[in-house]
C-alpha cells in the first residue's frame, strides 16, 4: 500500500473547501494546502483539517503554485484536487480499495473527472487525468494554464473517479486573460496552449480568432491525437456560429484524417442532418455513433450519452419521421435501457401508445 499527499491550491474557497477535504480526509495520509491570496475564510476552514497550510503569491501561473505545493508533500505519491471536487461515497470505496493495490511499480494513477451531470446526477462528460504522481519521480507540472504532467513510467488506470461538483462559475474570463497576458509577454505557445487558447476564443465567442488559432494548431502537426480530434469539432462549432454550414460539416469529418471516428463526432454530423430534418443521413450517423467503442483510457473527452442513450432516441426520432414506427420503438427502448427514466422516452412511449389506439393528435 502506498501512502498519499494530497496537494490542493486554493484563494477564496470558503464556500466549498470543507466540502472536498471532509470527503478526502480519511484517504489520504497528508493534506498539505496552498493559498493563493485568499480574501476570505478559505485558511481557516484548511487549518480545521491540516498544519500544512502555506502561502504562495500568485503570479498568473497554475503550473507554479501547483509545482510548490508537491514540493511540501512528504509521502509516497502526490495527488492534486481543487477545491470544489469531491469524492462520492461510493468512489471512496472504490479509492481505498485502489489505494491498498499501489506498489513500487506505479509511477501514475489516472482516474476519472466527472465534470457534467444530467438533471439525475449521472454523468454526461467525463476523461482522464494524470490524479497521483509518485514522489520526487521528475514529473512536473506544465503550462501556465490548462496545466498538466507530461507522465512516465508505468501508468494505472483506474475507474474510481472524481467528482467536479461546482456551486458557483469560477471568473470566465481566468483563463483567456492568462493566455493573452503570455501572447503579451511574446510566450511561443506549445500545442496544447495553443489549442486551449483556440478552445477558449470560442468560448468568448471570437470564432474568426478561434479558427485561426484552431487551424494553425492542426497545420503545424505537433498536437495530440485526441486534442487534434477535438480541434475539429471546436472549428466546427465556429463555422455554425458564423453561419457556415458546409464548412462546419467539412471541419467535422476532417476528424477522419486523424483515427476512426468517434461516437461524439458521429454524433455532431447526426445531429446536422437532424437539424435540416434530412432523415435518413441522420439515422445513418446516428447509427454509426452506436458501432463506435468507447475507449476512455485514451485521455480524451468523453460524452458517456453519445455511445448509448442519444443515438439511441434520436433513431427513434429519425424512424419515426421516416414512417418506419416498428424500428423507431425498438430504438425508444434501447434508449430506455441507458436511461429509464428519461422523459423523452416516456413521451415516446405515450406517442407510440397513441398512435396504436388511433387517438394521435
Amino acid at each position: 500500500m502506498g501512502t498519499i499527499s494530497l496537494c490542493m491550491i486554493v484563494r477564496d474557497e470558503e464556500d466549498v473547501l470543507g466540502r472536498c477535504l471532509e470527503s478526502v480526509q480519511d484517504l489520504v495520509d497528508e493534506i498539505i494546502i496552498v493559498d493563493t491570496g485568499s480574501q476570505d475564510r478559505t485558511r481557516e476552514i484548511a487549518e480545521k483539517f491540516t498544519d500544512a497550510v502555506y502561502d504562495f503569491p500568485w503570479i498568473d501561473d497554475f503550473s507554479a503554485a501547483r509545482n510548490f505545493s508537491f514540493s511540501h508533500a512528504s509521502c509516497d505519491y502526490c495527488m492534486w484536487l481543487d477545491a470544489d471536487d469531491v469524492i462520492t461515497p461510493a468512489d471512496q470505496e472504490k479509492f481505498l480499495a485502489l489505494k491498498e493495490s499501489l506498489n513500487d511499480d506505479i509511477d501514475v494513477v489516472m482516474l476519472r473527472y466527472n465534470t457534467g451531470f444530467d438533471s439525475q446526477g449521472r454523468v454526461t462528460f467525463s476523461y482522464y487525468r494524470e490524479r497521483m504522481i509518485r514522489n520526487h519521480s521528475g514529473m512536473v507540472w506544465k503550462g501556465a494554464v490548462h496545466e498538466a504532467i507530461e507522465t512516465k513510467g508505468k501508468i494505472l488506470y483506474s475507474d474510481c473517479g472524481i467528482t467536479h461538483w461546482k456551486l458557483h462559475p469560477s471568473d470566465p474570463d481566468r483563463n483567456l486573460r492568462i493566455f493573452e497576458k503570455m501572447l503579451e509577454q511574446e510566450t511561443q505557445f506549445n500545442p496544447r496552449e495553443q489549442f486551449y487558447y483556440g478552445r477558449e476564443l470560442y468560448y468568448h465567442k471570437r470564432y474568426e480568432e478561434a479558427l485561426e488559432v484552431l487551424n494553425s494548431f492542426l497545420e503545424d502537426g505537433h498536437g495530440w491525437l485526441e486534442n487534434n480530434i477535438d480541434a475539429c469539432r471546436q472549428c466546427a462549432y465556429c463555422w455554425y456560429a458564423l453561419g457556415r454550414e458546409n464548412q462546419a460539416l467539412k471541419a467535422l469529418f476532417s476528424s477522419f484524417c486523424y483515427d476512426l471516428p468517434r461516437a461524439e463526432t458521429c454524433c455532431d454530423i447526426g445531429k446536422h442532418f437532424f437539424d435540416r430534418e434530412v432523415w435518413e443521413r441522420a439515422a445513418y450517423w446516428y447509427a454509426r455513433a452506436l458501432e463506435c467503442e468507447r475507449h476512455d483510457d485514451r485521455g480524451g473527452f468523453v460524452l458517456p450519452d453519445a455511445y448509448g442513450f442519444l443515438p439511441c432516441i434520436q433513431l427513434c426520432v429519425c424512424y419515426s419521421r421516416l414512417g418506419r414506427q416498428k424500428e423507431a420503438q425498438l430504438y425508444n427502448e434501447r434508449a430506455a435501457e441507458f436511461q429509464p427514466d428519461s422523459p423523452a422516452v416516456a413521451h415516446n412511449r405515450a406517442y407510440f401508445a397513441s398512435l396504436e389506439s388511433g387517438t394521435e393528435g
